[in-house]
């Protein structure tokens, strides 16, 4: 009998012996010296000390302990009240899950709404994670091809073109990683319009919403007439607040599709991380303005300097 190699006994649909591209380029820049890595969503800023301290303040005060599975019922408050504010969306606290991250936050979801055979639209480039989270529970991804021309936006006709009968999703990143694009408002009203007409959960991933430059606008498809019981939105404070290392998302749909996933949640990780919790309330509670504005104004001076070597290579870029 045969050795028995654990990769073998892999089940069939995560079994591949390639390892991804990004992947190979990681481990060999990490016997090169000096070599940056301009791809990871993790820029070198500190998490505010206000929040650092609220993390202090509850390890001090022996918050040690599980909390409910969709969080702590004063975050999910101060979610749905920023959520409101900022983007218009109507979402009550318990139409909220606070999540280990965005990443726990996208496979909940695919695992709570995916059948096998159900396919999901995603434009294309775009980041692989979901494709990976999409196989795990036996979807199908279809590709929608963005242009340069049109700065990369997932244009409603491409997206049309590739409906069929098994399309269950059509998920929309914007601002979109890796592209960078910001699909604008009158395309994010004709791609809702596009999920009312053909039946579809839209699923709106807004982490990188508060990172626009040159005027740029974000619309929430969930803000849009009509949209509410069809749209999860997918969001957390890894980029907004600099807490990447924390872990810390949440995810926010209509009543009825959160309270019948609590349980999914619950099997995953049973809660987020308390500590990382108290943390999330205290960057909620201040305004972000006086701490942010800096951090903004780098990241321009940043973009500007990319941009202008790029001008000085030999290639066009959109």
């Amino acid at each position: 009998m045969a050795a028995l190699s654990l990769h073998d006994g892999l089940a069939r649909h995560i079994r591949t012996r390639d390892v991804s591209f990004r992947t190979r380029l990681l481990e060999m820049a990490a016997d090169i010296p000096d070599v940056i890595a301009l791809g990871r969503g993790d820029p070198d800023f500190h998490t505010p000390a206000h929040i650092v301290a609220a993390a202090h303040k509850a390890l001090d005060e022996n918050r040690h302990h599980y909390t409910a599975v969709a969080g702590l019922g004063e975050l999910t408050e101060a979610i749905a009240a920023m959520l409101r504010q900022e983007h218009g969306l109507g979402y009550a606290p318990e139409e909220i899950i606070v999540t280990n991250g965005v990443e726990e936050a996208i496979m909940t979801c695919m695992v709570s709404l995916l059948n096998p055979g159900d396919e999901v639209l995603m434009g294309y480039p775009r980041f692989t994670n979901y494709d990976k989270a999409i196989n795990l529970c036996h979807g199908t991804v279809v590709s929608v091809p963005t242009r340069q021309a049109q700065d990369f936006v997932m244009q409603p006709e491409d997206v049309e073109a590739r409906i069929s009968e098994r399309t269950r999703m059509l998920v929309l990143v914007s601002p979109d990683n890796p592209t960078g694009a910001v699909t604008p408002p009158e395309t994010v009203r004709a791609l809702a319009r596009l999920a009312q007409r053909h039946n579809l959960i839209l699923v709106s991933d807004e982490i990188y919403s508060r990172i626009l430059f040159d005027g740029a606008r974000h619309l929430s498809p969930a803000s849009l007439p009509d949209m509410h019981e069809r749209t999860i939105t997918l969001n957390g404070f890894s980029k907004a607040y600099a807490m990447t290392g924390w872990r810390l998302g949440y995810m926010a749909g209509p009543a009825a599709y959160i309270r019948q996933v609590l349980e999914v949640r619950h099997t995953l990780s049973i809660s987020a991380s308390t500590i990382a919790q108290y943390a999330a309330l205290a960057a909620l509670a201040q305004p972000r303005a006086p701490w942010w504005d800096p951090i903004q104004a780098e990241l321009e001076e940043r973009r500007a300097c990319v941009l202008s070597m790029l001008d000085n290579l030999d290639f066009t870029y959109g």
